[in-house]
């Protein structure tokens, strides 16, 4: 259907996860469901916590799969088809620490870029086909590559700052991104959020 869409949040579930920076994708989306008034409801069959809120004349499906991040693509692939949403009317939010704290970055596709949970749900789809709004996170200031601990850590508050400006940034693209199609979007979005000095 022409009027559907479907947002999807990437993150791990659980309190221990709920503000770490991997879960910029599950913060975004939860950013809009409260923005928008839209209710979670656990659905067990996809595995994962929808929200449906009528947009601009669309049917809107914000989705946080509980799969944890790595096997992302079984919820996502289950929503997708329960739904009947193309790949061409989701996109999948992420969080990515090659991008410097607080950047946005729409893409129509591309590759996963290492992101395990955009690789399962490249994998699940069967197509990398589907847009995909990176979130930057940023990396340690020694830029080192093994940065688990850095990605499942919580924001200091001075990042937490940046980063809810770029929450704010990202969901401001996806309202965009339902008014005026993804071009428009990205052209209009994709940047670093302004925080005051």
């Amino acid at each position: 259907m022409q009027n559907l869409r479907l947002i999807v949040g990437l993150g791990n579930p659980g309190a221990k996860y709920a503000r770490t920076r991997h879960n910029a994708g599950f913060m975004l989306v939860e950013r809009l469901a409260e923005t928008w008034g839209a209710a979670w409801t656990m659905e067990k069959k996809f595995q994962s916590s929808v929200a449906r809120v009528e947009r601009h004349g669309l049917v809107v499906w914000l989705c946080r799969p509980q799969t944890f991040m790595n096997l992302s693509g079984e919820a996502v692939a289950a929503v997708a088809a329960y739904y009947r949403v193309p790949p061409g009317q989701l996109v999948v939010a992420v969080d990515d620490a090659d991008l410097p704290l607080g950047q946005v970055r729409l893409r129509p596709s591309g590759s996963s870029g290492g992101h395990h949970g955009l690789e399962s749900i490249e994998q699940h789809l069967g197509t990398r086909e589907f847009a995909r709004q990176r979130l930057g996170i940023g990396r340690t200031p020694d830029g080192r590559r093994e940065i688990t601990g850095h990605v499942l850590a919580p924001f200091d508050t001075a990042d937490a700052v940046v980063a809810d400006r770029m929450l704010g940034l990202a969901a401001g693209q996806m309202e965009c991104w339902l008014t005026e199609g993804l071009g428009k979007a990205m052209s209009l979005f994709n940047g670093t959020a302004k925080v005051p000095e």
